[in-house]
């Protein structure tokens, strides 16, 4: 018998969550088929960078919404570890309502935007917002959609790049999973320094290893009902524990409440959300300082018995793999997958129908409602 995710593939269309199911399933397949495409637009790539990346008055601005965000907050710090200019992940959402705080009209400017559809109005505001205020401004886009407006865009417009995902990555599931993933890999590929070609081949092989693996304990752990569910992650894992309650709040519409922080800070009053009702995921991080940090909390966390459950995810912990020896932004991408198969769990036993847990249309998968002011009329 066939089982997706530790159910067969009609009951997941019963509930309507099959979409979700096989995106979340798909995802070192994509990753492997990201790295084809990519080595086969590495020269247009390098052609349209050239020698930015080297030039210390350049700023590259990794922007999105949402989970888009948090791809360029989770590589903001690795890129510009790598490089003499200065990376920043700024939110559209951020970008739109304070630009004289994010931008230098005199700086040569690198927009990343990061879009699975490509056709939310912040996106597409961001855009020409940068294009009005910087003169020396170019555009990377990184989207899933060849079809969404950013990209349509795009493809006219000397000044501006194009990286498409797999085609497969254009989620059809409300939540960002498969386009998450490829859109982060895709950008440490080519904004950072050094080879990648075995980086992404060794996170495939992990990934198929941890969806095999963790199937059965993660539903297990997704069985037990829950009230509250807190991520923590240091460094880069920090935006990762962002983006893994983002998929709790959504893929249970709000029913299960979530929240994320690093392991230090979670002491500094957070902590008060926990109660017998709670689960605690920790990301562990490949540092073994920052493992120093989060040992003290799992420590204090077990000793105080105050959440019902705590969990650790990475190498090593109670739920693992052999994962290759990689910065934590290279493993985010792993790691999450046990994020999104616990919400999938979650969602199903809410009795939800995963691929759109919103059938009232309070949220949708490409926003709306938003109205774009210009910058210059304020």
């Amino acid at each position: 018998m066939t089982t997706l995710l530790q159910r067969e593939p009609q009951a997941w269309r019963n509930i309507s969550g099959i979409d979700t199911a096989e995106e979340i399933a798909q995802q070192p397949a994509l990753w492997r088929e990201l790295g084809t495409s990519l080595q086969s637009r590495a020269a247009d790539v390098a052609a349209f960078l050239g020698a930015c990346l080297r030039n210390p008055q350049q700023r590259v601005i990794l922007t999105g919404a949402g989970s888009s965000c948090y791809v360029g907050e989770i590589v903001a710090d690795e890129l510009n570890a790598a490089w003499p200019v200065q990376v920043r992940a700024v939110a559209t959402t951020s970008l739109l309502t304070h630009p004289e705080l994010y931008l230098d009209p005199n700086a040569p400017t690198l927009l990343v935007s990061f879009a699975r559809s490509g056709s939310s109005p912040e996106s597409l505001a961001a855009v020409e917002l940068v294009r009005d205020m910087v003169a020396d401004a170019r555009f990377l886009n990184i989207t899933c959609n060849p079809q969404g407006q950013l990209a349509r865009k795009g493809d006219t417009d000397a000044r501006t790049f194009n990286l498409l995902m797999p085609a497969a990555s254009c989620d059809r599931g409300f939540a960002m999973t498969s386009s998450f993933t490829c859109m982060l890999l895709a950008a440490l590929c080519v904004l950072g320094k050094g080879e990648w070609q075995e980086r992404l081949a060794a996170l495939a092989q992990a990934g198929e290893a941890a969806l095999r693996d963790w199937a059965a304990p993660v539903a297990a752990l997704a069985a037990q009902p829950v009230e509250r569910v807190v991520y923590l992650g240091s460094g880069p894992l920090e935006a990762l524990a962002k983006e893994s309650a983002l998929k709790i709040l959504e893929l249970t519409g709000g029913r299960v409440l979530a929240m994320s922080n690093t392991a230090l800070g979670f002491r500094h009053g957070p902590k008060s959300a926990l109660n017998k009702q709670s689960l605690v995921v920790l990301f562990h991080s490949s540092q073994a300082l920052s493992r120093r940090y989060e040992e003290d909390l799992l420590q204090e966390l077990r000793r105080d018995g105050v959440a019902g459950s705590v969990v650790t995810v990475g190498t090593g912990s109670d739920i693992s793999v052999a994962a290759p020896m990689l910065p934590d932004a290279w493993l985010a991408p792993l790691w999450l997958l046990m994020a999104q198969q616990y919400a999938l769990h979650q969602s199903a036993a809410l009795g939800l129908t995963p691929d759109n847990p919103f059938a009232d249309g309070t949220v949708n998968r490409v926003v709306q409602g938003v109205t774009i002011y210009r910058h210059d009329q304020f």
